[in-house]
C-alpha cells in the first residue's frame, strides 16, 4: 500500500501551488483592487460651516437692532453694570465704534467689497478655524451694511445702530463685536501658519 500511495501521489490541495507557496483565493486581486470609499468633500462641510455661523451672527444682530429699536431708542439708558456697562440706543453713520461719519458711503462700499472677498475665498476653504473666522466677518458686515442699506436718512447712508455702551469706549453691537473676533481669529491663524485651505507652512 506504502509502494503504491508512492506511485499514485497525493493530489494537490487547491490553496498549494506545485512549490508549496498559497496560491492567492478568487477574490483576493478583486480585494487589492477595490478603492476606499469615497469621502464626503471637506470643502462643502467647511463652507456650511461659514454660512452657518455667518446667518447665526447676522440673526443675531439684526434681531437685537430690532429690539433696541423697538424698546430702548428714546428712552433712558439701562444700566447692566453699574456705569461700566450700560444700553443706550444711538445711531452711528460711521465705522465701527463710531469713527469716520464723514466716510458712510465708503465704509459700505468696504463691507459690500468684504462679502464680495469672502465669498470668493469659501471655494477654496478647507480649514475649520478659518470657517468659523470668515463667518463672523461675514455675518458681522452683513448686519451692519443692513442698517447702511435700510435705515434712515437713505441708500447706502443709513446709520447702524449701536447699543453696547460699556464706560470709557465707545458704543458698539453685535455685528462688530463679530467682526472684531472673527478678525483676532484670522490674525491668530495666521500666526500660526494656517491658511485657509488647510495647510500649514512655517517661515
Amino acid at each position: 500500500m506504502a509502494e503504491a500511495e508512492r506511485i499514485i501521489g497525493t493530489p494537490e490541495t487547491p490553496d498549494t501551488a506545485g512549490d508549496g507557496q498559497e496560491r492567492p483565493g478568487p477574490d483576493a486581486g478583486q480585494e487589492q483592487k477595490q478603492d476606499p470609499a469615497p469621502e464626503r468633500p471637506r470643502g462643502k462641510r467647511r463652507v456650511a460651516v461659514l454660512f452657518a455661523v455667518a446667518v447665526f451672527a447676522y440673526l443675531l444682530d439684526l434681531g437685537s437692532k430690532m429690539l433696541v429699536v423697538a424698546k430702548l431708542e428714546h428712552h433712558e439708558p439701562i444700566e447692566i453694570i453699574g456705569d461700566w456697562l450700560r444700553l443706550a440706543a444711538i445711531r452711528n453713520a460711521g465705522a465701527a465704534f463710531g469713527f469716520g461719519e464723514a466716510f458712510t458711503i465708503i465704509f459700505t462700499v468696504i463691507a459690500a467689497a468684504v462679502i464680495v472677498v469672502i465669498a470668493r475665498l469659501a471655494r477654496k476653504l478647507r480649514s475649520l478655524p478659518w470657517a468659523i473666522a470668515l463667518g463672523l466677518l461675514l455675518g458681522g458686515a452683513l448686519g451692519n451694511l443692513t442698517d447702511r442699506i435700510f435705515r434712515a436718512p437713505g441708500v447706502f447712508e443709513g446709520a447702524v445702530v449701536d447699543f453696547i455702551a460699556p464706560k470709557h469706549f465707545a458704543v458698539f453691537n453685535l455685528a462688530d463685536s463679530a467682526i472684531v473676533c472673527g478678525g483676532i481669529l484670522i490674525v491668530i491663524l495666521s500666526f500660526r501658519g494656517l491658511d485657509p485651505d488647510g495647510t500649514v507652512h512655517k517661515d
